[in-house]
């Protein structure tokens, strides 16, 4: 049998749904005990649709005790069919009904393992443990206990349990109404708060589930809020912010058992309401998002726990200009290769940039017109010693130029000493090496590619871009990399009209200090992302928003070659791919000249 989706939607109101009541009857409780009777109901809207009852014959010997228990006995199961012909009829006869068992996990977990045992699918429906449902509804000085006997007693069931499959099965449908009748005044009119019930969901996080009525049905974006009296006035905290697609059906996920994280837990415990913004792109509800984190520093969201700290590798401006790590960019007329995610990875882009030009590495500012003597590492011809104002100045020149080139997007130096370096430490086998500078050209490959990427888009002082989406367009305006105007045009609109619309009523944003855009780097990555997809057009461009030539696809393809080459010494495989990387490197195609 074929796996059975969900036939049931989340929000379907409970007189809507179709339930199958079961009960079995089983030779003991242990996972090797067989199935001896069937009982099941299908009830919906409150009525009685379809009953199935039956002995299944479990081929083996009933136990005394159980027999005493259930009345079934060797005898009456002898000529009972076999389970491998009734189980198929009962998964027929539950066909997209939510499965409700008195504890349930036992009746649900002989039928999954009758399942596998005879090669069906579970077709895994929703399930409601009427035992459950009781303890979060029932009072201690009610019933002294959640038996199902004690539960029919109390609610006046029209039948009386008596540990046979179908007369549960019917005494358990009574219970079941009577439950749902007394959560009805709880507010619970849908299969998403039934299930509610019956996990372990704080009590006073679901009574605010009712916070996502009045919730728009749209994307946007969500604030969780806690408003309080301080000695001063009122004050308000932005505790979290996210975004969503449906802002109702993601606003009341946090009300339910769908939600397991301890933290948003705790939030939602403290805040006092929820605020919503509906975006007219989903775009926009992401730019949104990440500018109320940045002015609120929300402590539930994780960018404000963990906010990213960028690095940048620097072409100073000095005589014998140098490469160094910064953490921030200056109105310098510097270069700049950047942001980096982290001080580490800027510092391996800086590595890579070493083995390609011959930079000093000395901190000490030089002169034009007073020679000093050279150090250590000039000496072991890493440097070319520009501060000895001799021959090596020239030389210095021409390793800076490079440096530029590298900076404006050519990396056909990055790559060409990185193949060749590869190519020495393979042959001399020194593995671990190798496996450094592959990290080094991965590293400084991606801060490439995020640097260009951010800088060509912040450089831009009007991009004006529409995707189709649906019945109609969204049309976004991106000024120097930051969202300055989003809107939608539906079917029927002059969607050009629509775009100068937009444009003439976009925000101003003044021009950055390059290579920096005008937004958040974070920011600008999304416009790009959008920007980049699939089916987008450009309205009106101005300025350049291009590609450097040869950044990617060499950079790409020699990691690639190196990855699917890469030396693996736990399964003594280490001479056939030594072989496999040597063929390789020996014919990798040149660099363009």
């Amino acid at each position: 049998m074929s796996t059975q989706p969900l036939l049931v939607e989340a929000t379907t109101h409970l007189s809507e749904v179709s339930f199958c009541v079961v009960d079995l009857e089983t030779t003991g409780g242990a996972e090797d005990s067989r199935i001896t009777e069937f009982g099941a109901v299908r009830v919906k809207g409150g009525e009685v649709t379809g009953e199935f009852g039956t002995l299944v014959n479990p081929h083996t010997h009933i136990p005394a005790a159980i027999a005493v228990l259930t009345g079934i006995t060797d005898s009456m199961v002898a000529g009972a069919p076999r389970l491998a012909d009734v189980l198929p009829s009962f998964l027929e006869f539950a066909h997209g009904c939510v499965v409700v068992a008195h504890n349930a996990r036992f009746d649900v977990g002989f039928l999954r393992r009758a399942c596998a045992e005879l090669g069906h699918t579970w077709p895994d429906p929703p399930v409601v443990d009427t035992v459950g449902l009781a303890r979060s509804v029932m009072l201690r000085d009610e019933v002294p206990n959640h038996r199902l006997a004690t539960l029919a007693r109390h609610f006046h069931a029209s039948v009386e349990p008596d540990h046979r499959a179908l007369s549960d099965a019917r005494a358990t449908v009574d219970v079941l109404h009577a439950l749902i009748e007394r959560i009805g005044s709880l507010g619970v009119h849908t299969l998403e708060d039934l299930l509610e019930f019956t996990r372990h969901v704080h009590p006073a996080r679901r009574a605010r589930r009712t916070w996502a009525q009045g919730v728009p049905e749209k994307p946007g974006v969500y604030c969780f809020v806690a408003e309080s009296q301080a000695s001063d006035g009122p004050r308000r905290e932005v505790l979290y912010v996210g975004t969503s697609k449906n802002l109702r059906h993601r606003v009341r996920s946090y009300f339910t058992a769908a939600e397991t994280r301890p933290r948003i837990d705790e939030m939602v415990r403290l805040a006092t309401g929820v605020e919503t913004t509906v975006c007219r792109t989903q775009l926009e509800a992401q730019v949104l998002e990440l500018r109320l984190i940045a002015a609120h520093s929300p402590r539930y969201n994780r960018r404000s726990k963990f906010p990213e700290k960028a690095s940048w590798v620097k072409l100073t401006t000095e005589a014998f200009p140098r490469f160094s790590l910064v953490s921030r960019v200056l109105d310098d007329g510097a270069r700049y290769l950047g942001p980096f995610r982290r001080r580490s990875a800027a510092e391996e882009a800086l590595l890579a940039l070493y083995d390609a030009c011959a930079m000093r590495r000395c901190t000490t500012r030089l002169s034009v017109r007073t020679p000093r003597a050279a150090c250590a590492v000039a000496e072991l011809g890493h440097c070319c010693a520009p501060c000895e104002l001799g021959p090596g100045t020239a030389a210095y020149a021409a390793v800076v130029e490079t440096a530029r080139a590298i900076f404006d997007g050519d990396v056909r130096a990055v790559v060409g000493a990185a193949e060749a370096r590869l190519a020495r430490l393979v042959v001399q086998e020194r593995f671990e090496e190798a496996a450094a500078v592959h990290r080094r050209l991965e590293t400084f490959h991606d801060g490439m590619r995020r640097s260009h990427r951010v800088r060509t888009l912040a450089a831009c002082p009007e991009v004006v871009a529409a995707r189709r989406k649906d019945e109609g367009w969204e049309i976004h305006v991106v000024r120097y990399g930051r969202l300055a105007a989003a809107t939608v045009s539906v079917r029927g609109e002059d969607a050009r009209a629509v775009a100068e619309s937009a444009v003439a009523g976009a925000q101003y944003v003044a021009p950055p200090v390059p290579p920096l855009p005008a937004a958040t780097v974070e920011e600008t990555e999304r416009i790009a992302d959008w920007l980049e997809s699939d089916g987008v057009r450009i309205i009106e461009l101005t300025g350049d928003w291009s590609w450097p030539l040869h950044l990617g696809h060499r950079l790409t393809q020699l990691a690639a070659e190196y990855d699917r080459a890469a030396v693996d010494e736990d399964d003594g495989s280490r001479d056939l791919e030594l072989v496999a990387l040597q063929r390789r490197g020996a014919t990798l195609p040149r660099m363009p000249s």
